[in-house]
């Protein structure tokens, strides 16, 4: 019988690889990616809304993205979030969209940006060590409280183990890959 902390223990590290990934999404690689700018927000009317709820987000080639607003009136906040926005990418205003040129990456932009990669796979690793913690110290009170017997802790402490391992290799090989791209040049 597998405890329930193991149970419970396995989403929440499946989420802090999918918040990995989704932060990876966002990092340039020298190819246009609509990840770049759906997470800035944008002034819309005095409230705080995501860039890909006022407008349309296209990449008609590698190194373009192209934005498109349903509303004309919101182009100059487009235009203010993103030039406020640590993309580093100069919006173009075009009348009725805005054209963002990306242009390919230098060497010491890559470097910069694998540093970046290794410290978020880190942050990964360390929430995906505490969610260990944490039902390893569920299993440790089930102990105390009798509900489990030290064979059936040793059991699950071997099986949480074993979870905790697959998570942070499945970390490691996301992060590989993206280290991968964003150096291919």
């Amino acid at each position: 019988m597998t405890h329930a902390a193991l149970i419970e223990i396995e989403p929440k590290m499946q989420r802090a690889i999918e918040a990995m990934e989704r932060d990876f999404a966002g990092v340039r690689t020298g190819r246009a990616s609509t990840a770049l700018v759906e997470r800035i927000t944008v002034d819309y009317y005095g409230a705080q809304t995501p860039l890909n709820q006022v407008a349309g987000i296209s990449t008609p080639d590698a190194h373009l993205i192209v934005i498109q607003p349903w509303d004309r009136s919101v182009l100059s906040a487009i235009e203010k979030a993103i030039t406020k926005s640590d993309i580093g990418l100069v919006p173009n205003v075009d009348g009725t969209v805005v054209r963002l040129n990306v242009p390919p990456l230098t060497e010491d932009r890559r470097k910069e940006m694998v540093k970046q990669i290794r410290r978020r796979t880190e942050e990964a690793r360390v929430e995906v060590r505490n969610h260990r913690r944490e039902a390893a110290d569920a299993l440790k009170k089930a102990l105390r409280d009798g509900d489990l017997s030290e064979d059936e802790e040793h059991r699950e402490l071997d099986a949480l183990q074993k979870l905790t391992d697959r998570h942070v290799e499945a970390i490691d090989a996301r992060a590989e890959r993206k280290e991968a791209e964003i150096l291919e040049v």
